[in-house]
């Protein structure tokens, strides 16, 4: 069963059915209190890397670039694991992502609702099992289809899984890669 997990701006006032609230951004939000921000959870080492998130500058346009390069930063280690305690709290209850950007549809709160909300592996094992779910060429939940003009779609390609992209055989991280 898919994880109920939502986005909102943390300008917003709190909701009675936000569940649990987790912000994550990076930075803490100006002009916001931590008494009226009202978290359960900042979980500041979910956000994309200050590199990142200054290259992108919320630009629609390079949305999808972001996304593919939060994804591939998210499968360190320290993001698995912090990315698993945040689906281990919606475990029966809701969970809302919270974020300072203007347009939660192009955030990384976005990215992560998306992840969080995936089917988990059909192999079972730990909540952050999501990135066997990912595709490794165009970024997107395999589940949900590829993003448009994505090699991968053919599947004449030869696609690597992300996980093996990652830290797999001819992976940008292993020795060969």
């Amino acid at each position: 069963m898919a994880a109920d997990i939502r986005i909102r701006r943390i300008y917003d006032e709190p909701g009675p059915g936000d569940g649990v609230r987790v912000l994550v951004d990076r930075v803490w939000p100006r002009g916001m209190s931590k008494t009226h921000a009202k978290l359960d959870e900042w979980a500041r080492d979910l956000a994309p890397s200050t590199a990142l998130r200054i290259w992108y500058g919320h630009d629609p346009a390079k949305f999808s670039e972001f996304r593919r390069r939060y994804v591939t930063e998210l499968a360190a280690s320290t993001q698995r694991s912090k990315l698993a305690q945040v689906h281990a709290l919606a475990a029966g209850r809701p969970v809302t992502l919270l974020t300072a950007a203007r347009d939660i549809r192009i955030s990384q709160a976005a990215v992560l609702a998306e992840l969080l909300s995936a089917e988990e592996n059909e192999d079972g094992g730990e909540p952050a099992c999501w990135a066997s779910l990912v595709c490794a060429e165009c970024g997107a939940v395999v589940s949900e289809g590829h993003r448009k003009g994505c090699p991968a779609q053919s599947g004449s390609t030869g696609a690597r899984p992300f996980t093996q992209l990652v830290d797999g055989p001819g992976g940008p991280m292993s020795p060969s890669g």
